[in-house]
């Protein structure tokens, strides 16, 4: 005999009544750790069951560093165009198109200046949603023209990358990005204006052969995916076996690409001690 019987078959219960669990309620880290979304944004967007950093935007980041939220984007209305006439599966102007509707960016970095720890401080950081944060002319001519800002107000100057490298709708214009940058970045070292690069989750191709890994001081989230090209293509050139974890930051902080890895609560208090230091100025608090 079982223990409960249905009194009416079927399910009863009216389309307008029923109970769905609202999207974006709980956040699932890649170790299988459940967690709450409104207590993951308190934290940081760390688990903190795992210290896990998911992957956040622009819009994350310059709350995390500038001072109540408030800041000046620089650039903001620059769009990529095509000179290529690019097309594959889709023409460029169409997948831009669709990349803005979905992300409700410009492109794939945002640039803006505003106080850190109560001093003026440049931010670049680019949005790995948009078209994978892949480095056009767009995203070269932002930095740029942020690292000009930076130049002429003598304001330290920051870059926070997250992309999968060159855009390859933009070919040979997305590779000239490159040099674009680092020239750029060398008038800097040369004013004696502090620059930062943070890398994150994942910093891959055309950004780690440039700006990534140019700064004064390079820095890294725990556990960023960090190299020029993939596993397979580094073993295929090299044919050697490659130690596991090689493209991580950890491994990368051993090896001495990297001056340190930090934590994102911390972020904000170690970048501005390391400028303190940088210029020779009193540690802020």
């Amino acid at each position: 005999m079982s223990w409960f019987k249905r009194k009416t078959k079927g399910i009863t219960t009216t389309t307008q009544d029923k109970k769905d669990t609202p999207r974006g309620l709980w956040y699932k880290s890649p170790t299988g750790k459940i967690v709450d979304a409104e207590e993951l944004e308190k934290n940081f967007y760390v688990s903190p069951e795992d210290g896990y950093h998911v992957r956040i935007g622009s819009k994350e980041y310059f709350e995390i560093l500038f001072d109540d939220n408030k800041f000046k984007e620089l650039d903001a209305n620059l769009e990529s165009k095509d000179p290529l006439k690019f097309e594959d599966t889709k023409k460029y102007p169409e997948r831009l198109k669709a990349a803005q509707e979905k992300t409700k960016l410009k492109d794939a970095v945002r640039c803006a200046v505003g106080k850190s720890k109560g001093k003026d401080l440049v931010v670049a950081c680019m949005d790995f949603a948009f078209i994978g944060g892949s480095m056009g002319s767009v995203v070269g001519e932002k930095i740029v023209r942020a690292a000009d800002y930076a130049l002429k107000k003598k304001i330290p100057f920051m870059i926070i990358s997250k992309s999968g490298g060159a855009r390859m709708m933009e070919a040979a214009l997305s590779l000239m990005q490159l040099a674009k940058t680092s020239v750029k970045l060398a008038q800097l070292a040369d004013a004696g204006i502090p620059y930062i690069s943070l890398c994150t989750d994942p910093t891959t191709g055309g950004t780690t052969a440039s700006f990534a890994m140019l700064g004064d001081i390079n820095i890294a989230e725990p556990g960023a995916l960090i190299g020029f090209a993939g596993p397979r293509v580094v073993k295929d050139t090299t044919g050697q076996d490659l130690p596991e974890g090689f493209q991580t930051s950890e491994f990368l902080l051993e090896h001495g690409f990297l001056d340190f890895i930090v934590l994102r609560k911390e972020l904000k208090k170690r970048v501005n001690q390391y400028i303190d230091l940088i210029t020779n100025q009193p540690l802020r608090a």
